[in-house]
């Protein structure tokens, strides 16, 4: 009987890679699952940034929204800087060309040479030069608007500038970018002819909106020339642009759009302006009796009459530097002053209008400055208003009269206008 043979098999070797990927510790015992998550590498301060901005997109978006308008509202210069309008002239330029790339390389089709890499950035390039425009825009209405219609279309101008930032907005495509586009071009058109020109007109506006209708019907046909086949161009880019040409053209019949570039930058009631001559021409003494708890108010608002008393008006009004009298015979752009008075029976009521008021020399640092007086007022509830020549209303102050019974000497504070 044959001895038996001793099996030649060998043990299996030990692989030290079996033992890292098992579960088996060093002393046979099992690691739990958390204590392999800890031992592996923590992320990096790069990784831990991205997944918090990840967190808190929505917050980061708002955050960045309202610093950018912080800082244009801190910095914004006058409306007739020679820089700022070049500078948006420039930026509604590279709008067009970045537009008239979009439309002629549609989704899906290979970029341009030469913008291939960059092709990727076009969306944000272009939300990005909005809101630098939307964003100034915005301000110049603020500063021009009067009434509750204009305060509407600011609002609405609000409205489009905080949409412009969002994701859901953005993802409409070009169309909302044409008209966009064509809103910001009406826009500084509004403010530049007067600028240019050196004085307001309405005919200046419907002029902007021509303008505006005519480059969007420029770029309709150079989109539309290169690109024979395919749907016509009418829809992308001259139904929004055209379109909110007509929306603004019916706003500014109604009087809802603020007479950009004028402004209202103080006024006030008085019991008596006195002119007096300054360092560098007339200036004013505006007194009054103060002494309201009220801080808005602007100098007697609560108007406590005694009989011969007067009830002075001060305004001081911003205009461009170029706005002065035209021709030998112009005395330059003429705004109305319009009082009216609360009439228990009758409602608001036109008590006078002067239309002999004219900006004769625009630039100054503290407006054109000017006042009105009416005598003998009635008691109860008042409104003076500033308007352009067509009705558009530059600023409005309201007050109400009170008989003052006392005789006791007066001692009134004084203001420099």
């Amino acid at each position: 009987m044959a001895a038996p043979r001793l099996s030649e098999e060998k043990p299996e070797a030990f692989e030290p890679e079996m033992a890292e990927s098992s579960s088996v510790g060093p002393l046979g015992l099992v690691s739990p699952p958390e204590a392999r998550e800890e031992a592996r590498e923590a992320p990096s301060w790069a990784e831990r940034l991205r997944a918090f901005r990840a967190r808190h997109a929505k917050a980061e978006l708002a955050l960045l929204f309202f610093a950018s308008f912080a800082y244009d509202i801190l910095t914004l210069p006058r409306i007739d800087n020679r820089f700022t309008l070049t500078k948006q002239g420039l930026f509604l330029a590279v709008l067009g060309w970045l537009l008239w790339l979009e439309l002629r390389w549609r989704e899906g089709a290979a970029p341009p040479k030469g913008l291939s890499r960059v092709w990727r950035f076009r969306e944000d390039a272009l939300h990005l030069l909005l809101g630098g425009l939307l964003s100034p825009y915005t301000l110049f209405y603020f500063k021009s608007a009067s009434g509750l219609t204009s305060f509407l279309f600011l609002a609405s101008v609000f409205g489009v500038l905080v949409a412009n930032e969002l994701p859901r907005f953005r993802a409409r495509g070009p169309v909302v970018r044409v008209g966009l586009y064509a809103f910001c071009l009406t826009s500084y058109f509004a403010y530049l002819l007067p600028v240019v020109r050196g004085y307001y007109s309405g005919m200046l506006f419907l002029w902007a909106a021509g303008l505006s209708a005519a480059v969007m019907g420029a770029l309709a046909v150079l989109v539309h020339g290169r690109k024979r086949e395919g749907r016509h161009p009418w829809w992308h880019i001259l139904v929004p642009g055209w379109g909110v040409q007509v929306v603004l053209l019916g706003l500014y019949a109604l009087k809802a759009i603020p007479p950009v570039p004028l402004s209202l930058l103080s006024s006030g009631i008085y019991h008596d302006v006195q002119v007096v001559k300054g360092p560098w021409g007339r200036d004013y003494r505006l007194l009054h009796e103060g002494g309201g708890w009220e801080p808005w108010a602007r100098g007697d608002q609560d108007f406590r009459a005694r009989p011969g008393d007067r009830v002075y008006f001060f305004a001081s009004i911003f205009a461009p530097t170029s706005f002065k009298p035209q021709s030998s015979g112009d005395k330059g752009t003429r705004l109305l002053l319009r009082w009216e008075y609360d009439d228990p029976k009758k409602g608001w009521t036109e008590f006078h209008t002067y239309d002999g008021l004219y900006l004769g020399q625009g630039g100054r640092d503290r407006g054109f400055r000017t006042f009105a007086y009416l005598t003998a007022p009635r008691p109860g509830d008042w409104r003076v208003s500033l308007e352009t020549e067509d009705g558009r209303e530059v600023g409005r102050l309201s007050f109400t009269v009170t008989p003052d019974t006392s005789t006791q000497e007066r001692e009134f504070k004084v203001t420099a206008g």
